[in-house]
């Protein structure tokens, strides 16, 4: 038996899940916890978060917090994985196309409205993520650059959330933050009974999650905003500032944290028809939901399992 509790942030549904046996509020106080402590080192919407206050002295080098250090050192390490597909650095471009503010106070796209590409491109001569330099806890970040590490963040955190549960309540603990989850502690008889889902009209799939497993969908049909009449999603492409073309509705990916998960689901939205075979060539576990609905599976992603509990983790 397990107990678990639910609420709002970073504009998305967050839960933790813990065994039976476990103070389920002392649980909740962690994850939040961790969630404002990554906020205040790196939320781009919080003047008062330590990379806003930083900015005016990252193109000369500043010494940072030992957190901001990890998270951009992982959000770095995420760019080399993805070549660059997940990069860091694109806070110009996400303004550029309207994300200048939390998701909740954007205008809200319409039935109908398609992504226009007429927008101003961000040109590059030179991958932003290869100028960035970080050296133990020096960070420099060239002034015609932002970073912006929500895709990783969020997966750090959730990593972090469930380790620290774990650890100090000695239980089974599931932690999902907008469709990133990560389990933890002893294994569940039976594995964490999970639904994989985007929205609610697009295919469904329940599986088992055992422990110290974690799954991270990306998706271009949520963290959409209108701007100018048109429709924006959040996944750009690092070589034109614009949002990809969405050939995936979501892409949700299995592996052993959730930072690898994210990274590869992320980059698969970003790769479009190349992920397929990007992803079987790196033998990821991967479920592919394309615009019509239709499912592509890479790895060993399991087919089907029966319903028993069920965990949601839609909401991206």
């Amino acid at each position: 038996m397990t107990v678990r509790r639910d609420w709002r942030d970073w504009s998305c549904d967050v839960s933790v899940v813990v065994s039976e046996s476990a103070d389920v509020e002392l649980a909740e106080g962690i994850v939040r916890q961790v969630m404002d402590d990554v906020s205040r080192a790196c939320s781009r919407f919080r003047a008062d978060s330590e990379l806003s206050m930083l900015a005016s002295q990252l193109p000369g080098g500043a010494e940072v917090s030992e957190l901001l250090a990890r998270l951009v050192r992982s959000a770095l390490d995420v760019a080399t994985l993805t070549e660059g597909d997940v990069d860091p650095t694109l806070g110009i471009a996400l303004r550029a196309v309207g994300y200048d503010r939390d998701l909740s106070e954007l205008p809200t796209a319409l039935p109908g409205e398609q992504i226009d590409p007429r927008v101003i491109v961000v040109t590059r001569r030179t991958a932003g993520w290869t100028r960035v330099m970080l050296e133990q806890w020096r960070l420099a970040v060239p002034a015609d650059l932002a970073l912006d590490l929500g895709a990783t963040a969020k997966a750090i955190a959730v990593d972090l959330a469930a380790e620290r549960v774990a650890t100090r309540l000695g239980c089974s603990v599931l932690v999902n933050i907008g469709g990133d989850l990560k389990t933890s502690g002893a294994p569940v008889p039976g594995g964490w009974q999970v639904l994989v889902q985007d929205l609610p009209a697009d295919p469904a799939q329940q599986v088992s999650v055992g422990a110290g497993a974690a799954i991270a969908t990306s998706s271009t049909q949520k963290r959409t905003w209108a701007q100018g009449g048109y429709l924006r999603h959040h996944i750009l492409d690092p070589r034109s500032g614009l949002p990809v073309e969405p050939v995936w509705r979501s892409v949700s990916v299995a592996a052993g944290d959730c930072l690898l998960a994210n990274a590869y689901s992320t980059a698969s939205i970003v790769r479009g028809h190349a992920a397929v075979a990007w992803l079987e060539g790196a033998g990821v576990s991967a479920r592919l939901v394309d615009r019509a609905g239709r499912v592509i599976t890479t790895g060993s992603w399991p087919v089907e399992v029966s319903q028993e509990q069920l965990v949601g983790v839609g909401d991206v």
